[in-house]
């Protein structure tokens, strides 16, 4: 196991809680332009999320543990040996209401075919998109949702 040295310090915050702040020794941040992992000592920058999988490695239960949760939106800002992660949303996997987003992407979908020549409803169509399929590809990895 890493000392608390080698570690990250990792923070997620939504509008209406910090949802945690453990000790990790890696994570991967689901940024605009791609995954993106970080680890200790990983140079300062601050990134636009998209929607996908925070994924935090060494927390909370030991050095194999993996711990996920689904993100919509935000900033991620790091800083050595700290990631504060700014996020609009955040689910973990088993909480994800797979009808609903299935109605979410369904929604998307209708959205996109009516957007006719207007660039924003094309933006916000896959915006909406873009996030029911990253809740329903982590609830489909979700060991929760085979019940």
């Amino acid at each position: 196991m890493a000392d608390e040295t080698n570690q990250l310090r990792v923070r997620l915050v939504t509008p209406e809680c910090t949802l945690f702040e453990h000790l990790a020794t890696a994570v991967e941040l689901p940024a605009k332009t791609g995954y993106l992992e970080v680890l200790y000592g990983h140079a300062p920058l601050v990134t636009a999320l998209g929607a996908g999988d925070v994924t935090l490695h060494g927390v909370p239960d030991g050095p194999e543990s993996v711990s996920r949760y689904n993100v919509s939106w935000g900033f991620a800002e790091v800083l050595g040996n700290r990631v504060t992660i700014l996020a609009a949303d955040a689910l973990r996997p088993e909480e994800i209401d797979v009808p609903r987003a299935q109605e979410q992407l369904a929604r998307g979908r209708r959205q996109w075919s009516e957007a006719d020549e207007r660039e924003e409803a094309y933006t916000e169509a896959l915006r909406v998109i873009a996030e029911a399929e990253a809740k329903l590809a982590s609830a489909v990895e979700s060991p929760a949702s085979h019940k």
